[in-house]
């Protein structure tokens, strides 16, 4: 495996060309950011790819950019319920994101897309593939379902990428996804990305790519760094009011709220919406339409918070996140990164609060160990009898300068 350290100050400087160039400045993305100066290189020459980033530095035009750069100069379509590209994605939500970023840098080519997933009647997706598409978007089980019935087939398929490998393990698709490459044609160029990289991911990756360029832009699991950190200790019962009273500071102008369960986010959105706050809730009992519209409502501004889950929330990507409210931490440390992961995206900065309750407090020593930073204390006091707290090694404080930065492609 060979890493590759390319760096470029705009897009025509990586190689691609003017009909995609002309889609991003429209978009007024100017510069690259890491992973995709380091990344389109590698891929417009053919190379397999690990990544590893998280959310929120561009990794979808990383891959999407070079993947329809070189399908649109190749005259070969695809035949009739074929396709040349693949994108898995874990969920619903970052599946549909991916194919809006595919078409809006795509809008000068002319390639054709399927968005194919779950929860929703297939007829419409059946339809949408019995022409043969340039770029299939897809949630694994859904894929399986239609590659089973025929529907789709692989025999021209170039490319395949693997986005958010460790949720996809993590929500269990590990042998959906294993079902699915056996499917692919050997000679292909396959991209492989993650947040984090932990044995059971490595060893999948391992399966996947040939001699694969690596490229990693941030250290394994570690937050984004422009994100202040703090926690407020509080008995449970507390909770909803202290989320109501820091909700009346309009600095938090676009904030999403966690919960650990669907009843609970059902809960939070309840207790808000009373209190006068516009809110949305997001989880995996509601309906993809029910997702979509509070999605749509909440990027919009017509909500000014959205309550959700860790799975649900997985791929939104919304711009100008303010803050992200730890309402209840998450059992996963790991989780924890996601989700703060969606504020300080595209060079902004951002706020992350968590409320601590006193039977939490395990969690958020395993949450400072992983990320070896200890959370400023906003408020009230750790449930112990010396009222400290081991200081994480390498402790590092995370930094808000409030700074804005050109745009960049998602």
């Amino acid at each position: 495996m060979t890493t590759e350290n390319v760096n470029a100050q705009d897009f025509p400087g990586l190689g691609l060309n003017e009909p995609i160039c002309r889609a991003l400045r429209a978009e007024n993305y100017t510069r690259p950011t890491p992973i995709q100066a380091r990344a389109i290189p590698p891929l417009l020459a053919g190379r397999d790819l690990v990544g590893i980033a998280q959310t929120g530095t561009g990794k979808t035009a990383a891959f999407a950019l070079p993947i329809m750069q070189v399908l649109s100069g190749i005259s070969e379509r695809a035949g009739p319920r074929g396709t040349r590209a693949l994108v898995l994605a874990p969920t619903r939500e970052l599946a549909i994101q991916i194919a809006e970023a595919f078409r809006t840098y795509g809008r000068h080519l002319n390639l054709r897309y399927a968005v194919v997933y779950g929860g929703v009647g297939q007829r419409p997706q059946v339809e949408a593939l019995r022409r043969g598409v340039d770029v299939v978007i897809a949630t694994p089980g859904r894929l399986l379902d239609l590659h089973g019935q025929g529907h789709l087939k692989f025999d021209g398929l170039r490319h395949v990428v693997l986005d958010e490998a460790d949720r996809m393990l993590d929500m269990g698709f590990i042998r959906d996804v294993r079902k699915i490459v056996a499917a692919l044609p050997r000679r292909r160029q396959t991209i492989f990305l993650s947040a984090t990289m932990p044995e059971a991911v490595a060893r999948l990756a391992s399966e996947m790519l040939s001699d694969p360029v690596r490229v990693a832009v941030t250290p394994t699991a570690t937050p984004v760094e422009r994100v202040s950190q703090s926690v407020f200790y509080v008995p449970g019962p507390e909770k909803r009011g202290l989320l109501v009273r820091v909700l009346q500071d309009p600095a938090l102008a676009r904030a999403i709220v966690f919960t650990r369960t669907k009843h609970g986010a059902n809960r939070v959105a309840e207790q808000l919406g009373k209190a006068g706050v516009a809110v949305e809730a997001i989880h995996g009992n509601k309906s993809q339409g029910a997702r979509q519209r509070a999605l749509d409502s909440f990027r919009t501004g017509r909500a000014r918070v959205l309550v959700a889950t860790d799975i649900a929330a997985r791929g939104i990507d919304v711009d100008d996140v303010t803050h992200v409210i730890n309402y209840e931490l998450p059992n996963v440390p790991e989780d924890y990164v996601h989700r703060i992961g969606r504020t300080a995206r595209a060079g902004a900065a951002g706020a992350a609060i968590s409320f601590c309750e006193p039977s939490e407090q395990p969690y958020l020593s395993d949450i400072e160990r992983l990320t070896r930073q200890r959370l400023d204390v906003a408020g009230g006091a750790p449930a112990s009898h010396s009222g400290k707290r081991p200081v994480p090694p390498r402790a590092r404080r995370g930094r808000s300068n409030g700074g804005r930065r050109p745009r960049r492609a998602a």
